[in-house]
């Protein structure tokens, strides 16, 4: 962010409010480069719909739950939490020992998030553009959305987002990620409706 020609403050305002790399990687190039604010809203508003889908298979772990913990525990929510726990909780159902798994990896997560943003921040205009460091990010998260690609449900859209992002590049303002976003949920909704279609 700090490269993206931010304002250092507003790159820590962001970087401390916004727990959502996608939505910070997208989001800051349009703040620098004076995007409209709409487009900003929206591009970081579809990057994060997939946090809705993470809370709804979540419900039935953490419904039980006090309104406001949840709303706290809707803050932390992130890719790498929600993979960690579904793997150790396959089992729709509570038990005792998920929110001291789900304190644990948000401890961890998010600390460790906190302070290697703020030193980015802090330090990323030392660190020589040859080194590429910039590419570590994109193959982290390439790296976890394929552990999250399992079936043809979710391969599928993947391979159609990406598609249609690479086809879309040449829009203004990184619309292209808009219209990724799309056509991938629309593929994903036609294969959810085959699907119930089939179990009939």
């Amino acid at each position: 962010m700090g490269k993206s020609g931010m304002d250092p403050w507003l790159a820590v305002l962001l970087a401390v409010t916004v727990f959502a790399g996608t939505a910070q990687l997208a989001a800051a190039p349009l703040m620098a480069s004076g995007a409209p604010i709409w487009v900003v809203w929206a591009t970081a508003l579809c990057l994060n719909l997939r946090f809705v889908i993470f809370s709804a298979q979540w419900r039935p772990y953490l419904a039980h739950l006090p309104f406001k913990r949840r709303l706290l525990m809707s803050y932390f929510t992130a890719d790498l939490n929600y993979v960690l726990f579904m793997r150790r909780f396959p089992e729709p159902r509570p038990a005792p020992e998920q929110m001291p798994y789900f304190c644990g990896a948000v401890t961890v997560n998010a600390g460790s998030w906190h302070v290697m943003s703020l030193l980015g921040i802090a330090l990323g205009h030392r660190v020589p553009a040859e080194w590429g460091l910039g590419f570590a990010g994109t193959v982290a998260l390439l790296a976890m959305v394929c552990q999250m690609l399992g079936d043809r449900a979710t391969w599928l859209p993947a391979i159609v987002a990406g598609s249609a992002a690479v086809a879309a590049y040449a829009l203004p303002l990184k619309l292209n990620m808009l219209v990724a976003i799309a056509a991938a949920v629309v593929v994903g909704t036609v294969i959810d409706h085959t699907r119930a279609v089939e179990v009939r």
